[in-house]
């Protein structure tokens, strides 16, 4: 990174601190605002009653935070000038990540929802790369009106990352087109005005081509919502979806006919190099908590940190988040320079390297801490649980990880 860019990057994330303070830290401390981050956090956010959905009170704080960011400029960060946004790069996007996740919980930056003071845009992005003009006034200026959300029906039942193998299909009748088949973990739809459903539309089981990606109204009959699931990390918005000969023209069609599986890609990269920042970054707020815990913790007349093992855990998982930073950071810089299907060997190491190193930095914290660490009041469960998921979504490690051992050898390593 050039010195210019350094400092650009250095000025946003003092902008950004700066905003914490003066906006976010008073909102939190708001009335009862804190029952959202502290060891009652999980039952405040869930409507249990609902299906284990979020709370409208949750919900709520997190606008008024987005719309706050929005208001000073920050929010729309990391799109194009045309957007509102300043044109943040992928590499000002990884440090901005990583910031934000090193800072304690807090209503600037939440993992479990995935709502941050620096948007994160895949759908719009994906609406504004792919869509039509009139799709665009929808998808793009309504979403970041937030009047319109799309949820993300990719996964099924039966297929996950084999997704060139999904069985839901869209057949041609009377100049549109019937949508029959079932979405699992379809996320947002407890919020979503339209959902962006992934079908096959010609080809065979396996082929790349032939995918077709269709937005489809919330309310269009066929299209049911029957439960929430219940995950690791509540509260949920993940929905089990089911169609039911649901009817769209040509105009639900985001992008080419058949091409729908570049959106999923370029959804999953733009997510997947987010993802290891804010991991990187909660592996380090990790081992900064547990550090400062050994620190000041005395067992048998001595300070705890001086036992080699508390220390030799934390010191390598130091080592790897310095080494994961280095990769983080090149990997988003070569997405600036390329197409992202040129870089994905190293987006996948990227991700789940990341992923997993926030998992066991979390695991590691709660160790150090002992009991204390192991409960609700230290922040160490609510992290694992969160990141835990990326170690699943956006494509498996396994799958990150066979992409990285075909490029070690079909691609000879380049």
């Amino acid at each position: 990174m050039s010195d210019a860019r350094q400092d650009d990057v250095t000025a946003l994330l003092e902008e950004i601190d700066a905003f914490i303070a003066s906006q976010i830290a008073p909102l939190e401390a708001e009335g009862d605002n804190a029952r959202f981050f502290d060891h009652r956090r999980e039952y405040a956010r869930t409507d249990f009653e609902a299906g284990g959905i979020p709370r409208r009170e949750w919900e709520d704080l997190l606008e008024e935070m987005v719309a706050r960011a929005d208001r000073a400029g920050l929010w729309r960060y990391a799109l194009p000038e045309e957007l509102g946004g300043r044109g943040g790069s992928n590499l000002a996007m990884a440090i901005v990540r990583e910031h934000l996740n090193r800072r304690p919980i807090g209503l600037h930056n939440d993992p479990q929802s995935e709502v941050s003071m620096i948007g994160n845009f895949p759908t719009v992005i994906l609406a504004h790369e792919f869509g039509t003009p009139e799709q665009k006034a929808t998808f793009v200026d309504g979403a970041l009106k937030r009047e319109v959300a799309l949820g993300f029906g990719l996964t099924e039942p039966n297929h996950g990352s084999d997704a060139t193998f999904l069985e839901t299909t869209a057949r041609r009748e009377d100049g549109g087109w019937v949508i029959n088949g079932r979405k699992r973990f379809n996320s947002g739809m407890h919020r979503a005005s339209h959902d962006l459903v992934f079908a096959r539309t010609s080809g065979t089981p396996g082929q790349a081509k032939g995918i077709t990606a269709f937005i489809v109204p919330r309310d269009a009959p066929g299209l049911d919502v029957e439960f929430m699931w219940w995950t690791f990390n509540m509260p949920s918005d993940h929905a089990e979806v089911s169609l039911t000969d649901v009817r769209v023209g040509d105009d639900a069609i985001l992008g080419e006919l058949d091409l729908g599986l570049a959106l999923a890609q370029r959804f999953v990269h733009e997510n997947r190099i987010r993802q290891a920042a804010s991991s990187l970054g909660a592996a380090a707020f990790c081992i900064d908590e547990a550090v400062a815990y050994a620190r000041e913790r005395t067992v048998w007349g001595r300070p705890l940190w001086q036992n080699q093992g508390i220390q030799f855990p934390l010191a390598e998982l130091w080592t790897d988040c310095e080494l994961v930073r280095g990769l983080v950071r090149r990997t988003a810089a070569e997405l600036d320079r390329h197409h992202h299907m040129e870089v994905t060997h190293l987006v996948a190491m990227a991700n789940f390297r990341a992923n997993r190193l926030a998992c066991e930095a979390a695991d590691r914290a709660m160790q150090t801490c002992g009991g204390i660490g192991y409960t609700r009041h230290m922040p160490f469960e609510h992290i694992y649980r969160h990141h835990r998921r990326y170690r699943i979504t956006e494509g498996s490690e396994e799958i990150q990880i066979r992409k990285v051992g075909y490029e070690l050898f079909a691609g000879a390593g380049r």
